[in-house]
């Protein structure tokens, strides 16, 4: 009897684990499928399309840049000085996570927007913010820094400090132990940072949408061509689509390369 109740929960979560399976897979596979394959790519030589994915490609970079130059030094002091008030300079940094998307658009434009006075300094030096590509960096940067900032964050405070301490018993700087030291220990927790905001930047919708609109060529990123085309050229959807499920599952592929064989094995 004890046999066949542990086989009968065995076999429970077996058609559980089938049933998510099946359920979280399906969706990615169908984009596809829905299409022949010519279609997509043909698809994908459209002007606007191609617009939309050179866009992504350079407000992505763009934002990546931003955020690793600010976010590494960021991330360091928080991991490893302890002072009053951390715990609430970490909660405000990861606060956008979990913001809506369409309230990160608002507060970006309460922020930034022409009616405010960084948007009208902005403006009046050349580079407007809002309803322009600077605007995609600008929302791209908010909504994916704080995956950055959590990895790298913990990626610092998994390093010995005394690894720490005899670089600078050796004479370092701090500087000079920042850059020889913490961070090539710590890169592998970098790189698997970088490709989590890599991944969040390039699927951002709402926050640009309110803050920059969606103009072809100005600031119609992937997302916001998907969008503007599922109604009316769903092919061109797909191929766009498929576009972002590949470049993910690679992404998330080099996270799990970065932190090891034992990973991928499971």
């Amino acid at each position: 009897m004890s046999g066949l109740r542990r086989g009968w929960f065995a076999v429970a979560l077996a058609v559980a684990l089938a049933a998510v399976l099946t359920f979280l897979t399906l969706p990615v596979v169908a984009i596809f499928v829905q299409q022949p394959p010519g279609d997509l790519i043909a698809a994908l030589g459209e002007e606007g399309a191609l617009d939309a994915l050179w866009l992504s490609l350079r407000t992505t970079s763009a934002a990546l840049a931003l955020i690793l130059m600010a976010g590494t030094p960021a991330a360091y002091l928080l991991a490893t000085r302890r002072f009053r008030g951390r715990a609430a300079v970490i909660t405000l940094i990861e606060l956008p996570l979990v913001l809506p998307p369409a309230v990160a658009g608002i507060a970006l434009l309460a922020a930034l927007g022409p009616a405010t006075v960084l948007g009208r300094a902005a403006g009046d030096a050349g580079a407007p913010l809002s309803l322009a590509t600077a605007g995609v960096v600008v929302a791209l940067t908010f909504v994916a820094a704080p995956f950055y900032l959590r990895q790298a964050i913990a990626a610092f405070e998994a390093v010995d400090p005394t690894l720490l301490d005899a670089s600078r018993t050796l004479g370092a700087s701090p500087a000079r132990t920042w850059w020889r030291v913490a961070v090539p220990t710590a890169l592998p927790g970098l790189v698997a940072g970088t490709a989590l905001a890599l991944g969040r930047a390039l699927g951002e919708f709402g926050a640009t949408l309110m803050f920059a609109g969606s103009f072809q060529g100005i600031t119609q990123t992937v997302p916001l061509a998907i969008y503007d085309r599922f109604a009316t050229d769903f092919t061109a959807a797909l191929a766009l689509s498929a576009v972002l499920v590949a470049v993910s599952a690679g992404i998330l592929l080099s996270v799990k390369l970065v932190r090891g064989p034992d990973v991928l094995r499971g």
